[in-house]
């Protein structure tokens, strides 16, 4: 479910048969994909529920990483099986590109990608931020249960200063996925939530220097929110 400010708006999502993994069909609903649509209030952005579901879905979360801690981990520090590999490198290949090239109206093509993963989040997690300038856009891959919890649903905001002031609220639940291009103004956070939250982050960005910088500064940052050291 979407929430937009002041008022409640439910999201259907259409679950088609199964998908069957080794298939040639894809781990996402490119259908979904294509056919979702650009929202400007706050910032440009784009919700697909349902973007991977059913079994598909469930070989995934089997496949998942196992994690014990907080903060985003480079995909390189991890071990995860063959089925969450293939959906990363689903959503980091020539097709998501283009699709979200489009509709951003920004060309991804060659640009480097770098991918983080998450498992649990924190209560202090979730402040207010824009993503960096080297980034141009976030893709945010959801991989929980139906969201119950008021916290940790990830809130697009109009200003920096009042995370009640947001457009729009998803919940980071079943395969949802939330893209958007990264901007002076795209102000986004969460109220406090503690617990196991797990989310693929993808971003396209500026070159390789700044993917080798950001997974040195992931890989120590991990390292002590493992420590319970860093804030």
């Amino acid at each position: 479910m979407l929430h937009e400010h002041c008022q409640s708006i439910a999201v259907a999502v259409s679950f088609r048969s199964p998908m069957i993994v080794g298939e040639s069909m894809s781990l996402i609903d490119n259908k979904k994909l294509r056919a979702a649509a650009v929202m400007s209030d706050p910032f440009e952005y784009l919700v697909v529920p349902g973007l991977i579901q059913g079994h598909a879905l469930q070989a995934v979360l089997r496949d998942f990483p196992e994690m014990d801690g907080p903060g985003s981990v480079p995909l390189a520090a991890l071990n995860y099986g063959p089925v969450f590999r293939e959906l990363v490198e689903t959503l980091r290949g020539p097709n998501v590109a283009s699709l979200l090239s489009e509709k951003f109206s920004t060309d991804l093509s060659g640009r480097p990608t770098m991918v983080t993963v998450r498992g649990h989040c924190r209560a202090r997690d979730g402040q207010i931020h824009t993503d960096s300038k080297d980034k141009i856009v976030t893709v945010l891959l959801y991989l929980n249960p139906s969201w119950e919890e008021d916290g940790g649903r990830l809130r697009l905001l109009r200003r920096p200063g009042d995370i009640e002031d947001f457009a729009v609220e998803v919940p980071p639940d079943e395969g949802t996925m939330l893209a958007f291009k990264c901007s002076d103004n795209a102000w986004h956070g969460h109220k406090s939530f503690e617990g196991e939250r797990r989310a693929i982050q993808l971003n396209w960005v500026t070159d390789e220097r700044y993917v080798r910088r950001e997974q040195r500064r992931h890989k120590v940052s991990s390292f002590f929110k493992r420590l319970g050291l860093a804030t």
